[in-house]
């Protein structure tokens, strides 16, 4: 695999809270994900450097974006429920995909906070955390 840009993305889709998957491409500005592991120092009092051990694999996502509450692929359709109703606590399969990899996680979705600024803009954003347990996996 080549060198890569972020533009391109093919994929970046979260179910509503029935269960679909939406298209959020077009109102998600910028986001950021990470798949951290835990480290355990295991260092013993012999060693004059450290000696770890990975423990278990996390999934953390952030989606921001602009403001659209137009029907099916927005995200105000998708995270409005977030906080309230029976969309608060499922988790949601979030499925992100650029050149042919792709990463598809359970995520609990835990905040819809919108932001009006200054300048007029209206603003989102959507903080996520791996749900079920599952090792984040490139595909």
């Amino acid at each position: 695999m080549a060198k890569q840009t972020g533009l391109g993305w093919t994929t970046l889709d979260v179910d509503d809270s029935g269960g679909t998957a939406q298209d959020l491409r077009g109102n998600v500005t910028n986001f950021s994900f990470a798949t951290p592991r835990g480290v355990q120092d295991v260092t013993g009092i012999d060693k004059s450097a450290m000696e770890r051990l990975l423990l278990l694999a996390d999934f953390s996502i952030s989606l921001n974006g602009v403001f659209d509450d137009a029907t099916s692929d927005s995200c105000h359709d998708v995270f409005a429920d977030i906080g309230s109703g029976t969309g608060a606590y499922n988790s949601r399969t979030t499925t992100i995909a650029v050149s042919g990899q792709t990463l598809a996680n359970e995520v609990l979705y835990t905040d819809y906070a919108l932001t009006r600024a200054a300048d007029g803009s209206l603003t989102f954003a959507v903080p996520g955390v791996l749900a079920n347990g599952t090792v984040p996996t490139w595909s």
